[in-house]
Parts: structure tokens; sequence; C-alpha cells
């Protein structure tokens, strides 16, 4: 089997990916280098965002996946409720990535289960 990236390692290359999509994305907070749960802030520009965090285990299914997957966690909400889906979540767990993309579109760069 072999070793799922980093999470430092996959922050940076959504990073790029953004950047190289024509949207602009930051970190906006630094978790776990190694193992960080890592959630996604896409801002619509309109006043909207959607927030992504990991994908539940059985999303899975019988065999784990070698690339992370994301559900949504939000869409199309107003920022202050995603801020405070996002503290809540740092609560529970302050080791987690926060990454943020401004985009129009609304794209996350990621790969997203269905509901």
């Amino acid at each position: 089997m072999t070793p799922r990236v980093t999470s430092g390692f996959f922050v940076a290359a959504l990073v790029r990916r953004a950047f190289v999509e024509g949207a602009f994305a930051a970190v906006t907070r630094r978790g776990s280098e190694e193992a960080g749960a890592i959630f996604v802030v896409v801002d619509r520009l309109d006043g909207t965002a959607d927030l992504y965090g990991p994908a539940a285990q059985t999303a899975f299914g019988d065999e784990r996946p070698r690339d992370r997957l994301f559900r949504a966690m939000e869409t199309s909400a107003e920022r202050p409720r995603v801020i405070e889906r996002l503290a809540a979540e740092t609560r529970f767990d302050p080791d987690l990535w926060v990454v943020e993309i401004e985009d129009r579109a609304g794209r996350a760069f990621l790969d997203i289960v269905p509901d």
C-alpha cells in the first residue's frame, strides 16, 4: 500500500493548483504537518462561502483510498456561519489546517464524495 502524502504536502499542492487555475488561495491556519485534518473554505466573492472537510471513514467503503476525500459541510452559506463551523471544528481538533480559496466559480479543487 502506498503511503498517503502528508497534510503539509497536500495543502501546498492544493494552493499551487488553485493559483495555476486562476484562483487565489492562502493557508490561514497551519495544522499538524504529518496528519492534520484539512478544511477548505471557498469564498465565492458574493458574500457566500462553501466549507469542505474530511470525508467520514464510512465514505471509503471496504478499501481506504490513496487520495484524500472531502465532503461539503456548508454550501453557499453566509461567511459568519462558515467561521462558526470552523471554530467548532478547531475546538474539537486544534491541529487542523484551513485553506481559503477565493473563486467566483466556487471551485474547491478537491475530490468530493457525494452526499
